[in-house]
């Protein structure tokens, strides 16, 4: 873990400077940087019995322009490395005094306020372009991903065809690739912690030519190696459970900027689905009895 050796010796190296109060603070996220990497400076100080000033104080006596940017780090550093086990111990950082439904929002809040802010407009309008240009696109999402993937494979559908959701079936994800084309399209998904399957899928799919499109929460994730276009979707949770919501808000996103460039073309397959749906009752008619 040489990126947690490297924040060691930076705190290791300013220790002589801090306070008695940042000491403790440093001490604490040597001991534990696991659970500091979620905790918000208010929550961190409350933890070791500080100021929230005095973290804020911290992370810029060692070299931090502010805790989010401290904090940034120490979360690059430990997400793709938490067990099961090491998760669950973080769920109980929502205390019985807190209210979970408002902290879980609160977290899913900052994950799309913060995914504003690192994605890049004009890598998504590449993203979207390339959807629309493809001969065929393929969907690599596993694990916790697949129900992103299934679900933009589902609107993509209705979108275009020659849409394939690769997913585990009698046989492997490979033999659902082995065709794929330069003029094919693959959209890979993946979260910490990143799924060793989908990482040798993308590399396989890149060997053949084909144009790529990573969608993960980092641009350190390691789908980006061999991503044409990246889109950054930020999923941090203080807990064993994966937060989905900025992954699926980006989806929603990718999914209306190629129905709106594809207006013309879909109208028509609407319709004709419609008459099916309708045919065949496949929604509920609200009717008073």
């Amino acid at each position: 873990m040489s990126e947690t050796l490297d924040l060691m010796k930076v705190i290791q190296t300013n220790f002589h400077r801090l306070s008695k109060g940042q000491k403790i603070i440093a001490q604490y996220i040597m001991n534990n940087y696991d659970k500091a990497a979620f905790m918000t400076a208010a929550k961190l100080g409350e933890m070791v019995g500080v100021s929230e000033s005095t973290v804020v104080r911290f992370a810029n006596t060692i070299g931090y322009d502010g805790y989010p940017h401290l904090q940034k780090q120490l979360q690059e550093m430990v997400r793709t490395k938490l067990t099961t086990v090491q998760r669950i111990e973080m769920t109980s950082g929502y205390s019985s005094k807190d209210n979970i439904l408002k902290s879980v929002l609160k977290s899913d809040m900052e994950n799309i306020r913060m995914t504003i802010e690192e994605i890049d407009n004009s890598v998504f309008e590449k993203a979207v372009q390339a959807i629309i240009e493809a001969k065929s696109v393929y969907i690599i999402g596993l694990r916790s991903s697949s129900t992103l993937s299934e679900f933009l494979g589902f609107y993509l559908n209705f979108l275009r065809d020659n849409i394939h959701v690769v997913t585990y079936t009698i046989g492997d994800i490979f033999e659902q690739l082995f065709r794929i084309g330069k003029d094919d399209l693959v959209i890979g998904i993946v979260f910490p912690r990143y799924s060793s399957r989908t990482l040798k899928a993308f590399e396989y799919v890149k060997s053949k030519g084909a144009n790529t499109v990573a969608i993960t929460d980092s641009i350190l994730s390691p789908l980006c190696t061999h991503a044409d276009f990246t889109l950054i979707a930020k999923s941090n949770m203080e807990s064993f459970v994966d937060s989905i919501v900025a992954p699926m808000s980006v989806l929603n996103a990718l999914l209306v900027a190629v129905g709106i460039k594809e207006k013309h073309n879909i109208s028509a397959s609407f319709a004709s689905l419609e008459e099916i749906w309708d045919k065949y009752g496949i929604f509920s008619a609200d009717k008073d009895e």
